[in-house]
């Protein structure tokens, strides 16, 4: 079989084969070949086509699928994300878990599958959001996929509550304007961390003019938009951690017809993404594991 380009390498398999639960004793024994199967996870996620479209390299579309709910019901692959990015964290000389985090709610359309969804008036579509907890790196923390109509500041419990507990280090938070009010009481009171919303600068809307003033170059300066790129104090970093997302082809748009599916798939993306940066580093354990394997 020619391997795809989405297809894991054996340095990629070294380091996520450990993370792969074994199968559960008694009953019938797993007989198929888990990277084969995590292969074809990966070709849907980045090819963005139909579990049924499978090539026929790949094992059994229906058995592909059914590895990919049954990790998402028993929670592997967030499992699996925490524990590449406490890796890729300390690789990169910080701690284990952060001190900081950014949010970022952008909505996606959804399709004919069905499922929750609703219509956003400001992005005027109808579809889902995907809640986004990242660190200062861009790694993904916690991901909650829900309606759209939901407004960003009565989404808040939605993406907090679950991670309460689990990140004993935070103490601030960046978010933008769409989480003041009762969203920004909400952080503050219930998880005890600092919120710092961070704005685009506001443009002024004009000056009064009277007859026979002289109007200077740097009058007319002061009112001129300004050109090139211009980014937010980290509101950058969840911005580029949207993009390394929306590189997969099935994140285009939200497929899936529970919600639980989406957030499995936005995990999914980020495993790969920490998984291919881990290979680059830890080329001794790629060594070791092709040592094994010739033993």
């Amino acid at each position: 079989m020619k391997p795809d380009a989405s297809d894991l390498t054996d340095a990629h398999w070294a380091i996520l084969e450990p993370l792969i639960p074994p199968a559960k004793p008694g009953g019938r024994p797993r007989r198929v070949n888990m990277r084969l199967i995590l292969n074809g996870i990966f070709y849907v996620l980045r090819s963005g086509g139909a579990w049924r479209l499978l090539p026929h390299d790949y094992p059994a579309w229906s058995t592909v699928s059914h590895y990919f709910r049954i990790f998402r019901k028993e929670g592997v692959w967030e499992r699996i994300v925490t524990t590449l990015r406490e890796r890729l964290r300390v690789v990169a000389g910080r701690q284990a878990t952060p001190s900081a985090a950014i949010i970022a709610s952008p909505s996606v359309k959804t399709t004919e599958r069905g499922g929750p969804h609703g219509y956003a008036g400001g992005k005027k579509l109808s579809g889902r959001k995907r809640h986004l907890l990242v660190d200062t790196l861009g790694l993904l923390l916690k991901v909650v996929v829900h309606r759209a109509d939901i407004q960003d500041r009565e989404g808040v419990p939605l993406l907090r509550e679950p991670v309460k507990g689990h990140f004993p280090r935070r103490e601030k938070v960046w978010v933008d304007n769409g989480y003041t009010g009762t969203g920004r009481i909400w952080i503050r009171e219930q998880m005890g961390w600092e919120v710092v919303v961070v704005s685009h600068p506001r443009r002024p809307r004009g000056m009064w003019v009277w007859p026979g003033m002289e109007i200077t170059p740097a009058m007319l300066a002061a009112f001129e938009r300004p050109r090139g790129f211009r980014h937010l104090p980290r509101r950058w970093v969840v911005e580029r951690t949207l993009a390394w997302i929306g590189r997969y082809r099935r994140m285009s748009k939200d497929d899936e017809y529970l919600t639980s599916s989406s957030e499995a798939m936005v995990y999914l993306t980020m495993l790969r993404l920490m998984l291919t940066r881990l290979a680059k580093q830890n080329e001794q354990q790629f060594v070791n594991y092709k040592q094994k394997q010739a033993a």
